[in-house]
């Protein structure tokens, strides 16, 4: 009987504590479109940095040229904010001035 009461207290705890977990937020990864940064060098980004196949990271490119701004992906904001660091530093690295935006979703 004593043991029943314990189960009982513990499982209250732990659906009392569950409720209280919630998803993180999500934000998504922007690129914008320049009239400088050559789409070749947007494709090459787009498989390095956010890991699309060559059909997919070509779409995605057009979207952003004749768009203006396309997401790239979204996820949690540490994730999303590297992937923008890393996708700027390899834009600045080669020259080009492609800007990466972070937007919560």
């Amino acid at each position: 009987m004593a043991t029943e009461h314990i189960i009982e207290q513990e499982s209250k705890v732990i659906r009392k504590n569950s409720e209280k977990i919630k998803e993180p937020e999500k934000f998504k990864v922007i690129v914008c479109n320049d009239d400088v940064t050559p789409i070749e060098f947007v494709v090459s980004m787009l498989i390095a940095i956010f890991r699309y196949n060559q059909k997919s990271a070509l779409d995605l490119t057009m979207q952003i040229h004749h768009k203006g701004s396309a997401i790239a992906g979204i996820f949690r904001y540490e994730i999303a904010e590297q992937k923008a660091i890393d996708a700027t530093n390899l834009s600045r690295s080669h020259g080009w001035p492609l800007i990466i935006k972070i937007e919560q979703e």
